[in-house]
């Protein structure tokens, strides 16, 4: 089983050519498992902690156009297991701050219409490798102190200027700790608030091969 690692997307702003780059790597490396790695969607215009921009897309017009993005992928990928990312919550969150019950909600799945192939969960685990967004875990080696605290391999997302493969070794094991960047489109307005930070988001993917002993970070070439 060889995992194909689809990075932090935050649909509708994506990198242009992201889905593309990460369809041809996966065929490359012979994927036939692929975990979304969280915030698949964005929800700017429901952020309860950041204020929207005015001059944005209204609720309605981010979720068209979300719904109309996400069929490329469900077209490319017939089947995905898809983390949780805190984005992806921020419209549960939206609910709870205005005293709504989440049961007048839809959950991801439901909204977004997602086929057959597609699942939705917390985090999985494959080979011994466990998958989930990465929240937790913060700053510039995240990925590396999560695989050693969790004393496994694990593959993460999040923090969108984190990329790479790290391993550690005790007397009886070795484990790697993956992050795979992100496919976002810095440019676009959702993401003006990185205007300044000086680690700048790398656009990637990742693969878990060999049964899970194996990771590698795959850039996408911006040239």
């Amino acid at each position: 089983m060889n995992i194909g690692i689809v990075g932090d997307t935050h649909i509708p702003f994506e990198k242009k050519g992201y889905l593309d780059f990460c369809y041809e790597t996966f065929i490359k490396y012979k994927v036939d498992t692929v975990v979304h790695i969280g915030d698949l969607v964005d929800f700017h215009s429901i952020s309860t902690h950041w204020d929207a921009d005015p001059d944005g897309f209204s609720p309605k017009e981010e979720l068209d156009k979300s719904r109309k993005r996400l069929l490329s992928w469900y077209k490319a990928f017939p089947k995905v297991q898809v983390m949780i990312g805190n984005h992806d919550e921020r419209l549960m969150r939206a609910a709870i701050k205005h005293g709504l019950s989440a049961h007048y909600f839809r959950e991801l799945p439901e909204l977004f219409g997602f086929p057959k192939g597609w699942d939705y969960s917390f985090d999985c685990y494959r080979h011994g490798v466990r998958f989930f967004h990465g929240m937790g875990f913060g700053g510039q080696y995240a990925h590396i102190r999560a695989s050693v605290e969790h004393g496994q391999s694990v593959v993460m997302g999040h923090i969108h200027s984190n990329f790479g493969v790290a391993y550690s070794a005790s007397e009886k094991n070795l484990v790697f700790g993956l992050a795979v960047g992100c496919g976002i489109d810095r440019h676009t307005y959702a993401f003006k608030y990185g205007r300044d930070f000086r680690r700048k988001p790398i656009i990637g993917c990742g693969v878990v091969v060999e049964n899970g002993k194996v990771a590698h970070a795959i850039p996408m070439d911006l040239e």
